[in-house]
């Protein structure tokens, strides 16, 4: 694949308000608090640790994918569904159109790309839509659906075809959410390029069924969940730790008994 071009979108004035009240909305004013609790407690206590393990994965994928995009056309905006995105997107006619962002997009955008546009997915949907999946995963104890999903966007949130599930080992009691949520994506970047290649060859790759599934939207971490997140963390690492101390117990006293033997 060749990239055609980039959209960055960057913060419009008003925007984190606007973001405020619709969490307001979904999870009243004392859940709010517990949300801007947890913005807090990541600012001072996370927020050092997570940048710098980002900057050092940054490294490694410009060492693995060397590439000079300097010459890479592109458009700033603060909204994606802007005319002037459709217009550039009409320009590069691209085959596939990849969206990082947290903006419902528009037919008029996702549908300018041949094969369609697709969401590299936080989370396992359809159980864990929306934002922050991989958290409300960890905080749910559901920790078979930590992970990422490839869908194709549509009109909802979440809702389109899945083509790819995939997750990652991972150090729940020591990573944080956010770093599990971006290696769920970094660990699965061979497998999302062959299922895109796959989609835009026209080798059509199998859709993964979701019919019949509890489907949910989630909203921003709280601080309460990050604790009993993590205290379940820690506990389920103990219990995993004395386990492995008691197996090796026993295979020592079994050796002891052969010898005498």
């Amino acid at each position: 694949m060749k990239l055609a071009g980039l959209v960055v979108i960057t913060d419009a004035p008003g925007r984190m308000l606007s973001v405020a009240r619709r969490e307001i909305r979904r999870v009243g004013w004392l859940g709010f608090l517990d949300v801007l609790a947890f913005r807090l407690f990541s600012r001072v206590f996370l927020r050092t640790k997570d940048e710098t393990w980002k900057r050092e994965q940054l490294e490694r994928l410009r060492a693995r994918y060397p590439a000079n995009l300097t010459e890479v056309p592109r458009v700033f905006v603060t909204n994606p569904n802007a005319e002037e995105v459709r217009t550039f997107l009409e320009g590069l006619s691209p085959d596939v159109l990849i969206a990082r962002c947290k903006f419902i997009l528009k037919p008029g955008i996702f549908e300018r790309a041949r094969a369609g546009a697709f969401a590299l997915h936080p989370g396992i949907c359809p159980e864990y839509r929306n934002a922050h999946g991989c958290f409300w995963a960890l905080a749910n104890r559901d920790l078979d659906r930590v992970g990422m999903t490839l869908l194709k966007i549509d009109k909802g949130v979440d809702t389109g075809a899945v083509y790819l599930h995939a997750s990652c080992d991972f150090d729940e009691a020591t990573e944080s959410h956010t770093v599990i949520q971006y290696r769920v994506v970094l660990d699965n970047l061979d497998a999302i390029g062959r299922t895109l290649t796959g989609i835009c060859d026209g080798s059509n790759p199998a859709v993964v069924p979701t019919a019949g599934r509890k489907s949910a939207t989630w909203g921003q971490p709280r601080l309460t969940d990050y604790v009993r997140w993590k205290r379940a963390a820690r506990q389920r690492q103990q219990c995993r730790k004395a386990a492995r101390g008691s197996r090796r117990s026993a295979s020592s006293a079994t050796e002891r008994v052969g010898n005498r033997e």
